[in-house]
């Protein structure tokens, strides 16, 4: 069946909420919704798999242990290298930002 990768959870959000939408032997593909959520300054995300990921709702802003920081919009997209530290610094607190990941092995 169907379903809208657009449609938002009911109420506020306590914590960024993670749907796995396919699965394979090396590749996950999950929507996320965040609205005001971020890592914690001392939190990486250090991935065994590369992750594409767009913003197809909101805005966001990532952070990478070399101190790059990427701005994200929709339609805006990259690839984050695994091992690559990164961190979410900032999503935008005054509508739901809709990400769409997809993790794959080399």
């Amino acid at each position: 069946m169907g379903h809208n990768i657009f449609a938002l959870p009911p109420g506020i959000m306590e914590a960024e909420q993670f749907d796995e939408l396919a699965a394979g032997k090396d590749v996950r593909i999950e929507r996320i919704v965040s609205q005001g959520h971020t890592s914690p300054e001392e939190d990486w995300y250090d991935q065994p798999q590369h992750e594409w990921v767009t913003v197809l709702q909101g805005r966001a802003v990532l952070a990478f242990a070399s101190g790059e920081e990427v701005t994200l919009g929709p339609g805006d997209h990259l690839t984050i290298p695994a091992h690559c530290r990164h961190r979410v610094k900032w999503t935008d607190p005054q509508q739901a930002t809709v990400w769409l990941a997809v993790h794959y092995s080399a």
